[in-house]
């Protein structure tokens, strides 16, 4: 067994970031040696033309040794196309994760209460984990959403109560496309949880192993 690469930024735009997981959409998925991707359409693309035939693309990336989950995904009121679209889409990123044996990443705007039915509707066709990424939402959101076992991560903004509320065992820390670095978040955490951005990285990476790998590694 080798030792799972230590990741402590979950999710980041920054295409030159380490480790990190370097969220990109399938036609951008470039892969640079060292690096670690999630590949998916994001829920913004989802009303441009020829969003669909991304997905085959998206397949043959998702078996790629590189891309270590499959995301962005998810459901997004505010943009994109209308959300029985972007649903239809982030089932086929559902399946092509559970076909990967990788896990998803998932944009959630004010639609929690879909997400949880998706989650709950294709738990047959699921083998690896879910995380919603960049969380902002309050306690009251993230409750259902912890119960479920999802794994929830925060990036420089975030509901204090709602971090606090969150299983330590689910919790990540992310830039996604903050211009600040990953000690910026670590720090931010740690201010509001009382402990140390060492001990905060210390347990988000313990958690990304997990979630990622399944704390173990074939790479």
């Amino acid at each position: 067994m080798t030792t799972a690469p230590a990741i402590t930024d979950a999710h980041t735009h920054c295409l030159t970031a380490t480790q990190a997981v370097i969220s990109v959409s399938p036609e951008e998925f470039n892969p640079q040696p060292g690096l670690l991707y999630s590949v998916g359409i994001h829920p913004w693309q989802s009303g441009e033309p020829g969003a669909d035939a991304l997905l085959p693309m998206l397949e043959r990336c998702a078996s790629h040794h590189q891309v270590v989950a499959v995301g962005e995904t998810g459901l997004d009121p505010l943009r994109g196309a209308p959300l029985d679209v972007q649903t239809r889409l982030m089932r086929a990123h559902i399946a092509i994760a559970s076909a990967a044996g990788k896990p998803l990443v998932v944009h959630c705007v004010r639609t929690s209460q879909q997400l949880l039915h998706l989650w709950r509707d294709t738990s047959a066709d699921r083998r690896t984990p879910w995380m919603v990424h960049g969380f902002r939402s309050n306690e009251r959101v993230l409750a259902p959403l912890a119960q479920a076992g999802l794994y929830i991560s925060y990036g420089m903004r975030f509901n204090a109560a709602a971090l606090q509320a969150t299983p330590r065992r689910q919790m990540l820390i992310e830039t996604d496309d903050s211009p600040l670095g990953i000690d910026a978040t670590a720090g931010a955490v740690a201010l509001s949880l009382g402990i140390t951005a060492q001990a905060v990285k210390a347990l988000t990476q313990a958690n990304a192993a997990k979630f990622f790998f399944h704390a173990k590694t074939s790479l």
